[in-house]
């Protein structure tokens, strides 16, 4: 009985983990599919485990493998990798169904809740991170730390230099910013179809690469 109440929860608790909070927001097919079979896979292997003499310590390390070499072979971001943790973490839950009876399904609940509201749009909406690439190369921070304020519209402005290339006159920047959505910055007046802004505004300001 224990078993299979962990493994209804466990399937209650994926299909809302990887559907309901993953794909919903953030449009994957492949990492919903990805999601739901490690943590299927990690299910079966760890009820498997249990059932013969083979200690935790070398079914933990199996599993460190298993996610090592999926990590490795797509580029992914830190958030996504935070889903796929989950769904590993709910996988062992199942698995290993500790006692008393309750405690998978509370624990399930908590973790699910935890990245429910993490990964909230209320949670930090404003803030942001780009990597980006200046037509001009930017020796002075302090210059740059305005030039990037008034281009994101932003309050608070983090700026890591990557790269400052001379002789292409560029900067390659790591920039984290919060925004302010009642400022307008220049390069915003800029995009407004026939303002004088427009104009004046010279192209090829920047690439950028959301993360």
């Amino acid at each position: 009985m224990p078993f299979a109440i962990a493994v209804g929860t466990d399937l209650v608790a994926i299909v809302v983990l990887a559907y309901v909070l993953y794909f919903r927001r953030h449009r994957r097919r492949d990492l919903l599919l990805s999601y739901v079979a490690l943590n299927i896979g990690v299910v079966a292997v760890t009820s498997a485990l249990g059932s013969v003499e083979v200690g935790v310590g070398l079914g933990m390390g199996l599993f460190g493998i298993l996610s090592i070499i999926r990590l490795r072979s797509d580029q992914i971001t830190q958030q996504e990798i935070a889903y796929y943790f989950t769904a590993l973490a709910l996988g062992l839950l199942a698995g290993l169904h500790p006692e008393p009876m309750w405690l998978t399904p509370v624990l399930s609940a908590l973790v699910i809740l935890a990245i429910a509201v993490l990964d909230s749009p209320l949670i930090a909406a404003s803030t942001h991170r780009h990597t980006l690439t200046l037509d001009r190369a930017i020796t002075d921070r302090d210059a740059l730390m305005a030039h990037l304020t008034e281009m994101f519209a932003a309050d608070t402005v983090r700026v890591e230099v990557l790269d400052i290339d001379l002789v292409r006159d560029t900067t390659l920047v790591d920039v984290r910013y919060r925004a302010n959505p009642r400022r307008r910055s220049g390069a915003a007046e800029a995009a407004q179809p026939g303002s004088r802004a427009a104009a004046d505004h010279m192209p090829g300001m920047l690439d950028t690469e959301a993360r």
